[in-house]
């Protein structure tokens, strides 16, 4: 078999009785790192710590995934501009935040027959927020709803440190201290 030290150097091509007795002697264990090489590989290290530190690894690894959420707003064909207007707000809101967002437009009754509504109202919302999504599935009609889906330019991940950079609070070196000011001034009162 091939052994690789603990450090990651060679340590070469070894018997498996000369590998385990250098682990005993080292107190680490001898683990077959690729058992489908020829000669197999096996390295030797503190399996216990091995396992910890690969199960620290995936913990982070799961803590800093990113889960993406499909958010929705339902609008109607004859909307009114100020609940466009608010509706949109929204959709910036969701998309600022890194979410995908779909729009749904309900047909009723006789507007069923007027889909090219809808349309121009899903293509007027992509251009609105073009700055920041983009259409990811063009409107299409299903049955009585119109459905267009919009992502983020940016991604979360990004969005949220962006968002908490806002929240951090300024150096305060940087930041002038007010009441150091308003003792400056009350003093500047009493001197006159």
């Amino acid at each position: 078999m091939r052994l690789v030290g603990p450090a990651g150097e060679q340590v070469g091509i070894v018997r498996i009785e000369d590998a385990l007795r250098l682990a005993q002697e080292s107190d680490l264990d001898l683990v077959e790192v690729a058992a489908n090489e020829h000669p197999p590989v096996c390295k030797l290290m503190d399996y216990g710590k091995f396992k910890y530190e690969t199960a620290l690894k995936a913990r982070e690894s799961r803590r800093n995934q990113v889960n993406t959420v499909i958010k929705e707003m339902k609008l109607r064909p004859k909307i009114d501009p100020h609940d466009y207007e608010t509706k949109k707000g929204h959709v910036i809101r969701f998309l600022k935040m890194g979410d995908k967002v779909k729009i749904t437009i309900m047909f009723r009754g006789r507007e069923q027959s007027r889909p090219e509504l809808g349309y121009n109202l899903l293509k007027k919302l992509a251009e609105d927020v073009s700055d920041i999504g983009f259409v990811e599935y063009s409107p299409k009609q299903d049955g009585r709803n119109m459905i267009m889906v919009l992502g983020p330019l940016k991604k979360k991940a990004d969005a949220k440190a962006e968002r908490e950079a806002e929240k951090a609070p300024r150096d305060p070196a940087q930041a002038p201290d007010s009441s150091t000011e308003e003792l400056a001034q009350h003093a500047e009162e009493q001197d006159a």
